[in-house]
């Protein structure tokens, strides 16, 4: 098990590490990231703000695609828990994950990149289907391809959906935005005496349950030797500077 470790901030009271460097990379954000300070759906400043971020980090020369939620629009399994079929809460939010995947392609258009949506459930009116080759293609172009609906697969979420398009797009590592600085031992929202973690393997994410993605996810990685980054995409610039080695964030590596 990993130990635990503190804040050791640097000259700018900022955690850093070695300068890694990144070719191409796979960006998850969560529908609920996408609220930003609305209550539900999608705040459009928020929309703006992220897509800013990945603009300059497409323009520092990184590949980025991306895998969306959509969480802020409908959740199959909370469905479920209130007696929806599984099967069909899940496709419901699916969808929802396209409904967001157009309104980042949007904020990303505004921003002058070329961008490409592919959805694992085909809807040729709206976006491309998913074909691993042309996605390749795209990004070789300096194309951001957003990768909607999941996996097209219920029973699965969509972090398990990005470990999968990462590890199919051959992908240095993957990010993954959320409404904290890191993985905690605890939510820090709820708990201050959480510990945050710098550096942790995937055995520690799943031995001691930190739910920052789900089992399946992990081990996906884990059998890929995928890096995973965590941190929070709330702040300006915020995606950039962990792409940079900068700023707060937790590395789940094969080993410390």
């Amino acid at each position: 098990m990993t130990s635990k470790t503190h804040r050791n901030p640097s000259r700018d009271g900022y955690m850093t590490e070695k300068q890694e460097s990144y070719k191409r990379v796979l960006l998850k954000v969560s529908g609920e990231a996408l609220m930003g300070k609305a209550a539900s759906g999608v705040d459009p400043d928020m929309i703006d703000m992220v897509a800013a971020d990945i603009a300059e980090v497409v323009r520092s020369g990184v590949q980025v695609c991306l895998v969306v939620g959509g969480g802020n629009i409908f959740r199959g399994l909370s469905a479920a828990a209130k007696g929806m079929d599984r099967a069909q809460g899940d496709y419901a939010g699916m969808l929802a994950t396209v409904i967001n995947a157009l309104m980042l392609q949007n904020g990303l258009e505004r921003q002058g990149l070329e961008t490409r949506v592919m959805t694992a459930i085909q809807m040729a009116s709206i976006a491309e289907p998913y074909i691993r080759r042309r996605a390749v293609r795209h990004m070789e172009k300096g194309r951001v391809v957003i990768f909607a609906a999941g996996t097209g697969n219920p029973f699965f979420t969509t972090d398990t959906a990005a470990a999968l398009r990462a590890n199919e797009m051959e992908c240095d590592a993957l990010f993954k935005g959320t409404q904290v600085d890191g993985i905690y031992s605890d939510d820090p929202r709820r708990n201050p005496d959480a510990t945050r973690y710098d550096r942790l393997t995937y055995m520690d994410v799943l031995s001691q349950q930190l739910n920052v993605m789900d089992a399946a996810a992990i081990s996906l990685a884990r059998e890929n030797k995928l890096p995973i980054v965590v941190f929070n995409m709330h702040a300006p610039g915020a995606f950039g500077a962990v792409v940079r080695s900068e700023g707060l964030f937790t590395k789940v590596v094969e080993a410390n």
